[in-house]
């Protein structure tokens, strides 16, 4: 007998999403997260890529925007050490939203509580153990130690995953030696700041905007809100930094004078953080019944990623792990998820370390590659396509039974005519359940749906196909027209 469907250790984006979205499939999850409350300390201050989408598709972006209390322009995106502008595009390939993820971790636990889901603040799982039937989590409460036994268990307890160790999976990979610290603050009186961006100080003259790499690091410089100076110092420390540890307006200012050889004024911080990079990933996302996601599964060596990634696979992850909960998962469901998101864990990983190789060459030879890499995108198809990499939305699984080129893909949100009236894609999937889309008069495919998942038929402009079925992680399963025998695999594949 168990007392929960799934535990989840840790209470991040990841974890918060993946509680929400297994109470959508009708699953019991329980979030164990060790803090006693929620972290003040940003440890991201964005979402990019992908995830909005997919948060777009559960009606929750809009509650997202709420939250962003500094815009910042997201038509230019830095990629080790070069920014790529994509200014002159009508539609940005990558889209960003400036939220601190205090913010996000707070709207999330609300939205998995409102649909459900137990939180538990300042519970620590100090053991975990497993059999055929179930996994059992040892946990130190505020009152005193228990046991909580589940048919699952996720770990969503970040890099440092004490989950992943005592399910004895490797995390293979490197932890870089440099130390960054960000910093947003005020612009002081005796600063001056340029049109073109550059400052003037006291101390040091003028200072450009962009990059400037010295012998002992690299200091970056740039303004993403007015009146407020964004920079970034880049040095090499011995040893890991401690992330939980918040970082001074007085640690960034000593950064800044080992880097540049001289004081910058700072006026009072907006905005201060460090981390440190590490590219890292699980040998594998399932061992038993219990499995990984987020920064548990895969360290990223750049910013504005992990997130995306994280919340990813906790929306691939929730139906699969809740179908199998049922008992109506077809076999083999649930080990998809290590096939698809390990593949995109790598992927992510691949740019990522990419961006390491352009960013850490201090000499000659490294501002070559830079600017030989700036300068080849400026071909619209090249940054176009970097930029579909840094967001996952070249992401495509391995689907049986269509070989249409939308199959594996992220389904676009098209405006449909139903007879009820007007609605969309995004709309259909809000309920996080697998949808047959029929869009040109195809009865005997939709009879072949039927009872498995929800059926609409609908008309669309320019249409992508006569026929879609869609996963509950807005992936598409089958595409095509007549091809019954197709669309009968694609149905046996995933949903039984």
């Amino acid at each position: 007998m168990t007392d929960v469907d799934v535990i989840i250790v840790g209470a991040g984006p990841t974890g918060l999403m993946l509680a929400a979205e297994l109470r959508l499939a009708g699953a019991r999850p329980l979030v164990l997260e060790r803090r006693p409350e929620q972290g003040k300390t940003p440890k991201a201050h964005g979402l990019s890529g992908q995830i909005l989408d997919l948060l777009h598709y559960r009606g929750l972006l809009d509650r997202v925007r709420g939250l962003v209390t500094d815009p910042v322009p997201a038509d230019r995106f830095p990629f080790g050490g070069v920014h790529v502008d994509l200014t002159r595009f009508e539609e940005p390939p990558l889209k960003a939203l400036s939220v601190r993820q205090p913010l996000l971790e707070g709207l999330l636990e609300e939205h998995a509580i409102e649909l459900g889901a137990e939180v538990r603040r300042g519970h620590e799982v100090a053991g975990v153990r497993q059999d055929d039937e179930s996994v059992t989590a040892e946990v130190r409460g505020p009152d005193g130690s228990y046991e909580v036994t589940a048919l699952f268990l996720v770990g969503c307890d970040g890099g440092r995953s004490p989950v992943r160790s005592m399910a004895g999976i490797g995390f293979p990979g490197t932890t870089y030696p440099e130390v960054n610290r960000i910093g947003q603050v005020k612009i002081p009186d005796g600063l001056t700041v340029h049109d073109n961006g550059d400052i003037e100080t006291p101390e040091l003259g003028r200072i450009e905007a962009g990059f400037t790499r010295t012998d002992a690091g690299v200091f970056a410089l740039g303004s993403l809100t007015p009146g407020i100076l964004f920079i970034q110092t880049t040095e090499d420390d011995a040893g890991e930094v401690d992330d939980d540890v918040p970082m001074t307006l007085a640690e960034l200012g000593d950064s800044i004078r080992r880097v540049l050889g001289g004081d910058v004024p700072l006026g009072d911080p907006v905005r201060l953080s460090r981390y440190q990079f590490s590219a890292r990933q699980a040998e594998r996302y399932r061992k038993g019944r219990i499995l990984l996601a987020g920064d548990a599964a895969h360290l990223l060596p750049s910013t504005g990623t992990a997130i995306n990634v994280g919340m990813s696979d906790s929306v691939n992850l929730a139906w699969k792990l809740a179908a199998e909960i049922q008992g109506r998962a077809p076999q083999g469901l649930l080990d998809t998820y290590h096939a698809e998101r390990h593949a995109a864990g790598a992927r992510a990983l691949l740019q990522s370390q990419a961006q390491v190789a352009l960013r850490r060459g201090h000499d000659e030879a490294a501002e070559a590659l830079r600017a030989v890499f700036e300068e080849l995108l400026d071909e619209e198809q090249a940054a176009r396509r970097l930029a579909s990499h840094v967001a996952g939305t070249d992401t495509c699984y391995p689907m049986p039974g269509s070989g249409h080129a939308l199959a594996g893909r992220f389904v676009p949100d098209l405006a449909l005519e139903t007879d009820q009236g007007t609605t969309s894609v995004a709309e259909l999937l809000r309920p996080a359940r697998p949808v047959l889309l029929d869009l040109a008069g195809r009865p005997e495919l939709r009879d072949l749906a039927q009872g498995r998942v929800d059926v609409y038929t609908a008309k669309a402009e320019n249409r992508p196909a006569d026929v879609l079925l869609i996963r509950p992680d807005g992936y598409v399963a089958w595409a095509g027209d007549t091809d019954a025998d197709g669309l009968r695999e694609a149905l046996a594949a995933w949903f039984g």
